[in-house]
């Protein structure tokens, strides 16, 4: 009996469990999604080939997932006391009709098993589709790889880690239902709704001076980031964690008295519902001002960490051109450390390589060694020296800014091989090469056709060579091996910002959701009140969409400001590793922001609505 009526009162109150199970499943599935890195192709093609970022990617991917777990966990426990909240009066009717208190608790945990098992089976159904999604994208994002690497397959491993960690939080929920239900007095449950936070008159100076305060806390907190930076950690780092919490809380503590004071007078105030929303508003500030501390505080991590993790990923992406612009180097240390030229195409030839059909282009570039008398240049550091004219050919060709003479001598900014020999050349006029001695040949080559495919037939022509060196000391640097290193890298950076970028951004919008539509329930009859008073649907509607964009967007606004101020900070980070395309990794965060918390913000407009229009007078 209980199971039934369990069953009937999910499937009667989904609208009301809507945000709740959307929010469960997204948890679910963005966890199967990260627990099922191990799985993908390209994983395991990177695995095969030794890449040293795949073994920090699995640790760090369960050290998330613990962390990860531990929040959606307090979410989830979060977004069931407000569902609680809402359905104490039903739960005291019941209670009233005579069912006893413990099968009341039971009937709750029984509704918890349902909406559990339903988010948990539809959350790894849409994270198998989210993963082959993720690992289709993390295919495109390489340069090559070979055709048949593509291989998805459902990881059961996954599923059963995920459903272990969600069976662990749900038994938690359940625990924590039956408990709260069964010490509940009978007046409690009837009465709730019924009280209303005190709404606590503060004098306009006070809550100027707080927001004041606020400000000035904020201001000192980012002038400390900014002037030591994001990875000195030390006391002063934690000071200015206090600072920025604290001139947050401060803020919104303020805004409340100051914002409906302020506002107080003005034309705007009594136009259509204006008084009305602001007051409401104002009537949760002792809850508002700690859950939007929170909320801001969640904003901030979830777009910092996105930002930066997709502005770091671009960078590893143009440390790829700029390290190896072209897919083969050939380095020839000559014969017992004596410069030799050597005909480098032909050695391939006679290695079994066609190399008119695996080659587009073949340049050779000579470089000599740097004396400090004859170039100005001192010795530590360069190894090497290269004419003007050979290097703007080289940059003519990959159409990249040239130099002048009366620029030089100057290291070369820009790469004129693959890998580290690039490192420690400079550029000289032509007429000082005949004092210098020739120190190396370089010889770069760009494949024809297929990137992958020619560079498995290069390796496989020199593996089955004998006698390939022909006496010689010659070293191959390919782009691919480089390549392959720094996706690694590329994909460690993405992938756990993303992750915990969502996760933290699923939080915030949820814990916003979950308030409005618990406050839209509490206000119900406020809002019939105002139907029988006159006010048309259509300006009760506006003023409650109105109620839920404030709580939605003054967290955001102060997030942003947040990130902005951390974003600086942290671009001194990334801008020492190389560029960073903080305008593209800005778009994809507000597309990011834009979809989830935009989703989230509709889904409470129209619950709201439904919870207003639905509700009686108490």
């Amino acid at each position: 009996m209980s199971g039934k009526l369990a069953f009937r009162n999910v499937r009667r109150s989904i609208r009301d469990y809507a945000v709740y199970f959307i929010t469960l499943t997204f948890g679910v599935c963005l966890f199967y999604v990260f627990s099922a890195l191990d799985g993908q192709s390209v994983m395991q093609f990177l695995a095969k080939n030794n890449n040293p970022n795949v073994e920090a990617i699995f640790v760090l991917v369960g050290v998330f997932s613990a962390f990860v777990a531990v929040v959606l966990a307090g979410l989830i426990l979060y977004a069931n006391q407000f569902l609680m909240k809402r359905r104490k009066r039903e739960l005291g009717t019941y209670a009233l009709l005579g069912m006893p208190t413990g099968r009341v608790a039971r009937l709750l945990v029984m509704e918890t098993l349902f909406i559990g098992l339903a988010a948990l089976l539809s959350g790894i159904a849409l994270g198998i589709l989210g993963s082959w999604a993720l690992d289709k994208l993390t295919v495109a994002m390489f340069l090559a790889t070979p055709g048949d690497i593509f291989t998805f397959s459902i990881s059961w491993a996954a599923a059963g880690k995920t459903a272990l960690y969600f069976g662990v939080i749900f038994l938690l929920v359940m625990a924590f239902t039956g408990v709260s239900v069964s010490r509940a007095r009978l007046i409690d449950l009837i009465r709730s709704g019924r009280t209303n936070e005190e709404v606590a008159q503060r004098p306009l100076a006070l809550s100027v001076a707080l927001f004041l305060l606020g400000v000035v806390s904020l201001g000192t907190a980012y002038a400390i980031l900014l002037s030591r930076g994001l990875l000195r950690i030390d006391l002063l780092w934690f000071i200015m964690l206090g600072l920025g919490t604290l001139g947050t809380f401060l803020i919104f503590r303020s805004l409340s008295g100051f914002l409906l004071r302020m506002t107080k007078g003005h034309a705007g105030y009594y136009k259509g519902l204006n008084m009305f929303v602001l007051r409401q508003w104002s009537g949760k500030v002792h809850t508002n001002c700690a859950s939007n501390t929170v909320i801001s505080i969640l904003l901030l991590l979830a777009m910092g960490v996105t930002a930066c993790s997709v502005g770091l990923n671009d960078t590893i992406t143009a440390t790829v051109g700029g390290q190896t612009p072209y897919d083969l180097t050939v380095l020839n240390y000559g014969r017992e450390g004596e410069y030799e030229e050597a005909d480098i195409p032909a050695l391939f030839q006679a290695a079994g390589l066609d190399t008119q059909a695996c080659f587009a282009s073949v340049e050779s570039v000579t470089v000599y060694y740097n004396d400090e008398t004859v170039t100005g240049w001192p010795e530590a550091g360069v190894y090497a020296a290269i004419g003007l004219s050979r290097y703007n050919e080289l940059m003519e060709a990959r159409k990249l800014p040239l130099l002048t003479e009366d620029a030089l001598p100057r290291r070369t900014p820009d790469a004129i091989v693959n890998g580290p020999a690039a490192d420690g050349i400079v550029v000289v006029p032509d007429a000082m090469l005949s004092q210098l001695r020739p120190r190396r040949q370089m010889v770069n080559i760009n494949y024809a056709g297929n990137v992958s495919q020619v560079d498995d037939l290069v390796r496989m022509s020199l593996d089955e060579a004998e006698d390939f060196p022909a006496g010689l000391d010659i070293m191959m640097n390919y782009k691919l091996d480089n390549y392959y290193d720094l996706m690694g890298a590329k994909i460690l950076v993405l992938y756990m910002g993303l992750y915990l970028g969502l996760v933290f951004l699923l939080a915030a919008a949820a814990v916003l959701a979950l308030q409005q539509l618990s406050q839209a329930a509490d206000n119900a009859a406020r809002y019939e009140l105002l139907g029988k008073l006159g006010a048309p649907e259509g300006m009760r509607r506006k003023a409650l969409v109105s109620q839920v964009a404030l709580a939605f967007l003054l967290p955001l606004a102060l997030g942003v400001i947040h990130t902005f101020v951390g974003m600086r900070a942290a671009n001194e980070i990334i801008y020492s590793v190389g560029h960073v395309d903080s305008v593209h990794a800005s778009l994809l965060t507000a597309v990011f922001l834009l979809v989830i918390y935009g989703g989230y913000f509709l889904c409470t407009c129209l619950g709201a609505w439904r919870a207003v229009k639905g509700g009686k007078s108490a």
